[in-house]
């Protein structure tokens, strides 16, 4: 499989500062808030992401992120002219895909709970097995602002409204989408909605309506996050300070991540650690990887 970071768009809610850098690269507390989607891709095992920026940002992410070797995945980046819908994602997509699955993260969505690696991973070999969808959904007091999930009583994914004025449910679809194969023939066959946009949820009816979507509940363990507004961005910033600093952890450190999984070695990550100066990013990751060596 492979996966899609979506890092598009103009950030108009945040404007004036994204009149000049993209919101994808803004800090959510000690780190771009690109990593935070990336870290999803490669815990659930993905090791080639492609990044779909907007024309004038693709450079910022380009020296941000180089090709992905130093954390022992592949990156590659392509474009999105013009906002035209998250499912033409796929489509930018379609030669990085390969023929094969692949997992989509929009860029400004933020995830993080306990048992995540698990639910990523299960939604892999899912897909690997039975093919179809796998979505995520996550309870909300607010579910007319998104698009919502209605399961039956046995818990099945039965329908997907679009921002409903009498929601059915307070299950939120979140911006984390894995799809077979077929993702990019069921792409093309979409018509842009009322907005002039290829629609996500049009994509996942799709394969509602093929019988072959389910979704995974985050749950009440775990946190999902998005980053549009000033005072989300606030939030999401005071969210991981106040979690790294109780736990004595850095969430989303995709040098660790890539340590972890044999990606690179200890030695590698500290040699990344010894580039970032004296920022309390780096000094975590020398800590972490000091200790994988001692205990290797």
């Amino acid at each position: 499989m492979r996966g899609i970071v979506l890092a598009g768009g103009s950030g108009t809610r945040l404007h004036p500062v994204t009149r000049a850098v993209s919101k994808h690269l803004l800090p959510v507390y000690d780190k771009p808030m690109v990593y935070y989607p990336i870290s999803m891709l490669m815990l659930a095992g993905i090791r080639e992401i492609l990044i779909i920026t907007t024309p004038h940002d693709q450079e910022q992410f380009v020296r941000l992120l180089g090709d992905g070797s130093q954390w022992g995945i592949s990156l590659r980046f392509a474009i999105q002219p013009e906002p035209n819908g998250l499912a033409e994602a796929f489509l930018i997509g379609a030669d990085h895909r390969a023929g094969g699955p692949a997992a989509l993260v929009l860029g400004d969505n933020i995830f993080f709970g306990h048992g995540m690696t698990g639910l990523l991973t299960d939604a892999v070999s899912t897909i690997d097995r039975d093919g179809g969808c796998v979505l995520f959904g996550y309870r909300v007091s607010d579910p007319e602002r998104y698009g919502v999930a209605v399961l039956d009583a046995d818990g099945a994914l039965v329908d997907i409204e679009e921002k409903p004025a009498q929601p059915r449910s307070d299950l939120a679809v979140t911006g984390m989408y894995f799809y077979d194969e077929q993702v990019v023939d069921i792409a093309r066959g979409l018509s842009p909605s009322a907005r002039g946009e290829l629609e996500i949820t049009d994509l996942n009816r799709v394969y509602l309506q093929q019988g072959r979507a389910s979704l995974a509940d985050l749950g009440r363990g775990t946190a999902w996050l998005d980053t549009g507004t000033h005072d989300s961005l606030l939030e999401a910033s005071q969210f991981v300070q106040v979690l790294q600093h109780r736990q004595g952890i850095t969430i989303s450190c995709l040098e660790e991540i890539a340590m972890r999984q044999g990606l690179i070695t200890g030695e590698d990550a500290l040699r990344l650690a010894d580039q970032m100066g004296k920022s309390s990013y780096g000094a975590y990751l020398r800590k972490a990887a000091t200790e994988f060596l001692a205990g290797s």
